[in-house]
């Protein structure tokens, strides 16, 4: 029996607020975030690793930087961003303007050097008085930083499960409903819950066994919050991800191992609440999960390809 609509106050998961932001900075913010002059050497930018038409992350293991290089971890996704608690998957930044300067001058992803991106950025024709308009010291790296900062929160995508929160019985299938209970009943909210689905805790991979023993090939990355402390009872422990727009961007985990949302669910249900879900219960969660694909505002993308920039990242080697 599928159970009513819930009321939002009464659950550990709480519906979308609506955006809020500055439509003109965030307007600007979106053509530096698809611009690739941010880059060192002009071939990336934000959306390099940050698609949105891959549910605001990228499609594959790990990003691709600068002249090539792998990095080390997978990207997470930047909708709904807003409502993380920290942001990167390890915490080392405390809000959007710590993430958006990080990757701009990190020599594996970006590769960037504001002395030089700033003067790009003012031999472009739009560029001076757009920013003139919005910022009275015009082009500098704060005010583009402040600019991305403000389209990222622009990217807020309200799905028909916050419809459901807010009340609508109708906004979700039987079969949708049905995998929530499921999601909620194995545990899953003990992590996965707030705005954002997650986003509003740490947690150690592997609570009940030793994913990395079972996995192998132990990288600095599976070190997570340890390498921003150094305290050993952060070894291993990550940020919990958003699950808004899960269904959009495989492979998923931090080290983007899992191909499917089904291997995800059944992993993350031995290692983190030590239990083997039956196959009806994996079905179940999934199908909810995929009711947390959002809309994204028609805003959000840019009117045309530019010729600087553009929405969809490198092809994958």
């Amino acid at each position: 029996m599928v159970e009513p609509t819930p009321a939002a106050s009464s659950e550990l998961v709480k519906p979308l607020p609506p955006a809020d932001f500055d439509v003109a900075r965030a307007e600007l913010g979106k053509q530096l975030f698809h611009d690739t002059r941010l880059s060192g050497d002009a071939t990336l930018s934000c959306a390099s690793c940050h698609s949105l038409d891959h549910g605001g992350a990228e499609p594959r293991v790990t990003s691709i930087g600068i002249n090539g290089q792998i990095g080390p971890i997978n990207s997470p996704t930047v909708l709904n961003a807003r409502h993380n608690f920290v942001q990167f998957w390890d915490g080392r930044a405390a809000d959007l303007l710590e993430q958006a300067a990080g990757p701009v001058l990190n020599p594996v992803e970006m590769g960037g050097d504001w002395s030089v991106i700033v003067p790009r950025l003012q031999q472009d024709a739009d560029y001076p008085a757009a920013f003139a308009a919005l910022y009275p010291d015009g082009i500098t790296q704060a005010n583009t930083l402040d600019a991305i900062v403000e389209y990222e929160k622009s990217l807020v995508t309200p799905s028909r499960f916050d419809d459901y929160l807010n009340g609508d019985a109708t906004a979700l299938s039987p079969v949708e409903i049905e995998g929530y209970q499921t999601f909620k009943s194995v545990g899953c909210t003990t992590c996965h819950q707030g705005i954002n689905v997650g986003g509003t805790q740490y947690q150690r991979m592997g609570v009940y066994h030793d994913y990395f023993a079972d996995r192998g090939n132990l990288t600095d990355a599976d070190l997570g919050r340890f390498n921003v402390t150094g305290e050993e009872q952060h070894r291993h422990v990550f940020k919990v991800p958003t699950l808004r727009n899960i269904a959009l961007t495989a492979p998923y985990l931090h080290d983007g191992s899992q191909d499917s949302l089904a291997s995800t669910v059944q992993l993350m249900g031995k290692y983190q609440l030590d239990r083997e879900l039956t196959d009806a219960q994996v079905t179940s969660i999934v199908a909810f999960l995929h009711a947390l694909t959002g809309e994204l505002p028609a805003s959000a993308r840019p009117a045309q390809a530019m010729d600087a920039g553009g929405d969809n990242p490198p092809a994958a080697p």
